[in-house]
């Protein structure tokens, strides 16, 4: 199974959604995209919660990119490593989906 496109290319979306996930949850764009216009603290508490069911994807496309990269068996075997790849930016976008569809819940 072969990508037909530089592997980096995979692996900048990685890197980018990461950096888009950690300013929503920790540099609080999430809570001013959803919860500025009421600032309740039940829209700030609920959106935490989504946060918090997010980080588990975010951890797993972290986990996964990084093992593409890294791990000798995935290094050694390309079909292991485009699906770790794959596997990586689609649990990010998940991490992403997961936060944005909470944010429009909590609100």
């Amino acid at each position: 199974m072969r990508l037909g496109f530089s592997p980096v290319l995979p692996t900048i979306a990685s890197v980018l959604l990461a950096v888009l996930w950690a300013l929503s949850v920790f540099a609080g764009w999430g809570f001013e995209a959803f919860c500025s216009g009421d600032g309740s603290a039940a829209c700030v508490r609920r959106l935490t919660a989504f946060s918090s069911v997010s980080w588990l994807f975010a951890a797993g496309g972290a986990f996964l990119t990084v093992a593409a990269w890294v791990l000798p068996v995935s290094r050694n075997d390309e079909r292991t490593f485009t699906r770790f790849l794959v596997m990586g930016v689609v649990s990010w976008v998940v991490a992403e989906g997961v936060l944005f569809l909470g944010g429009l819940l909590a609100k």
